[in-house]
């Protein structure tokens, strides 16, 4: 069967960048993976195809022999079914696959590992702990002027019985028995063969003689943590805090993980943000709109300031008050604005002397017998 241009099987242009290759391989490899796609062959053949393509496409040096001569530019370079070059496509895996929370559930389901991710650790280093997720609720408040927070969670911390090597008094570590102590098994898939860490001892390539009893080996127990979390003023719903080595502890005396904090702030009754401005609507009378004055209106601080309404406000009208919006982070940036909105209140019902004095008023200044339509394009 004829093969396919590798920009089509990648569906990507011939002008994409690199970005865009691994991206496009990113999506394919975890759609028609075959440990995703058990006894599909079909699929076995895409990943097949798509994996030969990213292996050309994002090497320069073959990308540009390829482009020049096609499939005869690559022949012999690995683009037709090498497997030895094949592998060092998942050398650099994590970076594929990578983002936070992402890349391990990625790596175990694609390929079965076992332990922890051996990701950003060098050769013989004990593996980080696992990074932690927190969520925070925020009042409307406390994320525009910023807070100090409390969080209380649980996470891993060295063992205090072993120390953290998960071994009883006396006891040790022996070679693992399913990897002979090379932290890693690996897996045939077609023409190539895919490396991932033992299950057994979760890439360690050592298990424990006699664990320890308390930890059950691990070297690791479940501690409740409490610490202070700074708010910066004028963070935003969504945003993400990091706080390092707040994580896991890593087994063996390997480095903690860090502690992310998702922000989610609740709406306030009657302000809504854009950025560093905020915004509300205040509700004025009919006189107040035709004849202007002063209005008093609140702020998020709390605190009433005085605003003047010009003569002839239409509903719907902003007005402006200076830097009386969200702080700048850190000062690093000038106080936001605040807008208020004028919403025309027309009264339900009116005293009978009242009635008449807007009944006078119609005299004195006419009314509009035909209004013409006004273009909607004009009330946005």
């Amino acid at each position: 069967m004829a093969k396919r241009d590798y920009y089509e099987v990648l569906g990507v242009p011939k002008n994409a960048s690199k970005d865009d290759v691994k991206k496009a391989y990113r999506r394919l490899a975890i759609q028609n993976h075959p440990d995703k796609n058990p006894g599909d062959k079909a699929a076995e053949e895409r990943f097949k195809e798509a994996t030969e393509a990213y292996e050309v496409i994002s090497d320069d040096q073959k990308r540009a022999a390829y482009d020049q001569f096609g499939f005869a530019g690559v022949d012999g370079m690995g683009g037709q079914g090498g497997a030895q070059d094949f592998t060092n496509i998942y050398r650099d895996f994590e970076d594929i696959f990578g983002g936070f929370g992402d890349f391990s559930s990625i790596f175990d389901n694609l390929f079965g590992g076992g332990g922890r991710s051996s990701s950003g650790r060098r050769r013989g280093e004990p593996p980080r702990g696992s990074n932690l997720r927190y969520d925070m609720e925020l009042s409307f408040e406390q994320a525009v002027f910023g807070a100090t927070m409390e969080v209380a969670y649980t996470h891993d911390e060295t063992c205090g019985v072993c120390k953290g090597s998960g071994s009883e008094v006396g006891g040790g570590r022996k070679v693992c028995p399913t990897c002979q102590g090379s932290g890693q098994v690996r897996r045939s898939s077609g023409f190539f063969s895919i490396a991932s860490p033992c299950p057994t001892c979760g890439g360690e390539g050592h298990i424990v003689d006699k664990p320890c009893k308390s930890c059950g080996g691990s070297g690791l127990a479940k501690k409740k943590q409490k610490l202070k979390v700074t708010i910066p003023p004028g963070i935003d719903d969504g945003k993400r805090l990091s706080v390092p080595g707040q994580g896991d502890a890593g087994p063996n005396g390997g480095r903690p993980g860090d502690l992310y904090v998702f922000i989610h702030v609740r709406p306030h009754e009657f302000f809504e943000r854009d950025g560093y401005d905020l915004y509300c609507a205040i509700p004025i009378s009919v006189m107040k709109a035709t004849l202007g004055g002063d209005i008093t209106a609140p702020t998020i601080e709390g605190k009433k300031v005085q605003v003047s309404v010009p003569a002839g406000s239409a509903h719907g009208k902003m007005l402006r008050l200076r830097e009386e919006g969200v702080p700048g982070a850190n000062g690093s940036a000038k106080r936001g604005d605040m807008y208020i909105k004028l919403m025309i209140q027309v009264p339900q019902k009116l005293t009978k002397h009242g009635k008449e004095l807007f009944e006078e008023l119609l005299k004195v200044e006419g009314d509009i017998a035909e209004p013409k339509p006004i273009k909607l394009s004009e009330l946005k």
